[in-house]
């Protein structure tokens, strides 16, 4: 067992799971576009880094510069500010479990787009069991005291957001066999330009009053859930493998929940328990090889 990179394995899940705490935190100062603008900056600062570190720029990379814009929206500015806006709205421990759709709908994704997903009786239950989970949080049957019907329209959009990304860098940008550290910085980059042209930049000082928020953008989603996060993945996918490393999708819903029902004493009833259950259940079947021939 290579303990190093499982070690690594375990910090990336608590790291992604404790995101949606911070962005509670975070909104109760600055707005959601405000905190995805200071968590993009400061998660592109180590990413830079390490891929100046490991010489991964090339001027070659700049005609391909139409697909970068792509990712940077979808795997960055969307993603982020919708993340950002829906946990501003619900619990963050609901909106770390409802994170967990994300494989549901990059699969639904490269079946639509990609036709590369062969689809069986087995994997359309798994995809039915996993949108049942997200329908059993939203639970919009409940006309009052529920939970806010827009932020979970903002999570599943920057769940959507996120998953058509895996697939649009599959189609298009895996073939380019650019090092994975500088798409991220170029990716990183282009958003940050994006953000800082669109966002309010209005009461962001307000930050400087809120030692709590501060930490939480700058440390806690910045440097460890955004650049530390995208290091200790590298450092998995080239010790594990991609497919090990994509696996780490796992442990953020229940630690969010977790985190969520520990240290801020948000509630969590059994639904909701289910409900993850459910979600995790359908990732799992999605993720079961499918034998030559299938479907």
């Amino acid at each position: 067992m290579d303990r190093p990179a499982s070690l690594a394995f375990a910090v990336l899940g608590v790291v992604w799971g404790s995101n949606f705490l911070f962005m509670k935190w975070a909104s109760e100062t600055i707005s959601a576009g405000q905190i995805t603008l200071l968590r993009v900056l400061f998660g592109f600062l180590p990413v830079l880094a390490y891929a100046a570190w490991r010489r991964a720029f090339s001027r070659r990379h700049l005609r391909h510069l139409p697909h970068f814009v792509v990712m940077s929206l979808l795997a960055t500015s969307v993603y982020y500010f919708a993340f950002a806006a829906g946990t501003a709205r619900l619990p963050s421990g609901i909106a770390g479990a409802l994170s967990g759709a994300i494989p549901l709908f990059t699969f639904v994704a490269a079946l639509l787009v990609l036709r590369s997903e062969p689809v069986t009786p087995l994997r359309l239950g798994g995809v039915l069991v996993g949108f049942g989970g997200v329908l059993l949080i939203a639970r919009p049957w409940e006309s009052s005291g529920g939970i806010d019907p827009v932020g979970v329209g903002f999570m599943l959009l920057g769940s959507v957001s996120v998953g058509v990304s895996f697939v649009y860098a599959r189609r298009f940008l895996s073939p380019l066999a650019i090092p994975p550290a500088a798409l991220t910085t170029y990716q990183f980059g282009l958003a940050l330009l994006t953000l800082l042209v669109v966002t309010d930049l209005g009461g962001i000082t307000d930050l400087g009053s809120d030692p709590r928020a501060l930490v939480a953008v700058v440390v806690g989603l910045g440097l460890l859930g955004t650049g530390l996060a995208y290091l200790l993945y590298y450092f998995i996918v080239d010790r594990l493998g991609a497919v090990t490393a994509s696996s780490a999708t796992y442990l953020p819903p229940v630690v969010a929940l977790a985190i969520g029902w520990l240290l801020v004493d948000e509630p969590i009833g059994w639904l909701d328990l289910v409900a993850i259950l459910l979600i995790l259940s359908g990732v799992a079947v999605l993720r079961v090889p499918v034998r030559r021939g299938a479907g």
